[in-house]
């Protein structure tokens, strides 16, 4: 969420970049929360005087007690009563405007980084970096969910079965591949210095609202509606909020969190080969990583994370390459934001596996996370999260460009913990 006394002093800087975002109604919605904001301040003003008038009214009563000017005393309690109730009434109309304000700043999203290019769809974000051969397959080579039904390693229809479309089972030697992924993701990551965490699958509303699921993307979550808990839908939910409302000190940074889960999303389906097989689930694994970090460090925070997913999929041995997002397809939440997308050579296409952002102040100040600087004075921390990696198009990846006519070979890396090199 924006601050806002940053609308207010630079109002033409958020309305530019919301333009970058193609955002609709922004002038009628910055308008609006300026409008809100002035009012509020104003009511807050017009309290504050009350409220010293009052102070002071009772000080001097007790002043006139002590005199023995008994009724003197009386009439300035009388007025005391009528300043208690327009205080009263001032502190329900404020009360009433912050909450109006706190709903607009809820609707606008985060100001994009100069970095991030113009453009409105996913057509129009920059590939910034690309590496791997994609490799040339044999003749009969096949699209992962049919590999995963040739060699019965996934299930999509028994999946269906149970739950729905979109909850596909993992069996035998691809429940053994989906473990060795994830073991894999958290001992890369804990060797870079990422403390491991479990957190739990559903949250709060706070915790929705404090990460900024909620109120952008209600309709995409399970929502729990007897304890009115939502099913997580990235582990960098439950993660970040473990710092909400939290002092930290600057010795405290940087904090850098890793944590595995399942994660659930209510996306539109649509139809064809781009959403078949482990293209789009309901529910997925993915680990994850954090980091809450000093403003002056999350750029280079930024790198490092993208660094750091490089080395995974370099170890993996997959063709990928990373997409700097344009305004029109950054999330609601992110300054800037980087996309990794691995080839899958049987669909001839290309997998997004991983988004890497820099929320900067944005989910801080709704989540209250500050800091006290070297000078004593409280500031809000930046925060970043990225996949590392989610499992179900690496998966794919794998399956697709790994297969032989022999059956599917294992990546290097992941012989050790499958226990196991080939798939037939």
């Amino acid at each position: 969420m924006l601050q806002v006394a940053f609308i207010r002093e630079h109002t033409e800087t958020v309305l530019k970049g919301l333009a970058k975002r193609n955002f609709k109604n922004a002038e009628e919605v910055v308008d609006k929360t300026l409008k809100a904001d002035e009012n509020r301040r104003a009511i807050q003003t017009e309290l504050d005087a009350i409220l010293a008038e009052s102070n002071k009214l009772s000080k001097d009563i007790g002043l006139l007690f002590k005199s023995g000017e008994r009724q003197k005393a009386e009439i300035l309690k009388q007025k005391t009563v009528l300043l208690k109730e327009k205080s009263k009434d001032l502190t329900e109309k404020l009360q009433q405007q912050a909450t109006e304000l706190q709903e607009l700043l809820y609707l606008i999203p985060n100001i994009p980084n100069d970095l991030v290019p113009s453009g409105s769809t996913e057509d129009d974000n920059e590939i910034v970096f690309q590496e791997g051969e994609i490799p040339k397959l044999h003749g009969k080579a096949l699209p992962h969910w049919e590999l995963a039904k040739k060699y019965d390693i996934i299930d999509f229809e028994l999946g269906n079965k149970i739950t729905g479309a979109g909850f596909p089972v993992y069996k035998g030697k691809g429940a053994k591949l989906q473990r060795a992924l994830i073991n894999y993701f958290l001992d890369k990551n804990t060797k870079a210095g990422y403390d491991e965490v479990q957190v739990p699958h559903l949250v709060n509303e706070a915790s929705g609202f404090g990460t900024g699921q909620l109120p952008d993307k209600e309709g995409q979550m399970y929502h729990v509606t007897g304890d009115n808990l939502y099913l997580i839908p990235t582990a960098e939910v439950p993660v970040t909020n473990l710092y909400r409302d939290v002092l930290l000190k600057e010795s405290d940074f940087p904090i850098c969190k890793t944590g595995y889960t399942p994660c659930f999303r209510r996306e539109a389906g649509s139809y064809g080969a781009h959403v078949r097989g482990l293209n789009r689930l309901h529910q997925f694994d993915k680990v994850e990583i954090v980091r809450i970090e000093h403003p002056k460090n999350s750029k280079k925070a930024l790198d490092e994370m993208v660094n750091h997913v490089k080395e995974i999929l370099q170890e993996l041995e997959l063709p990928y390459r990373i997409l700097r997002l344009c305004g029109g397809d950054l999330g609601f939440t992110s300054t800037l934001t980087y996309d990794f997308e691995v080839f899958s050579t049987a669909q001839d296409r290309w997998l997004e596996i991983s988004s890497v952002s820099n929320f900067e102040t944005f989910q801080a100040n709704r989540l209250k996370l500050r800091f006290k600087n070297s000078q004593g004075k409280s500031e809000l921390a930046h925060t970043l999260n990225g996949s590392s990696l989610a499992l179900p198009r690496v998966l794919a990846g794998i399956l697709e460009n790994y297969q032989t006519p022999e059956g599917i070979k294992i990546p290097k890396i992941l012989v050790p913990y499958c226990g196991f090199d080939i798939i037939n």
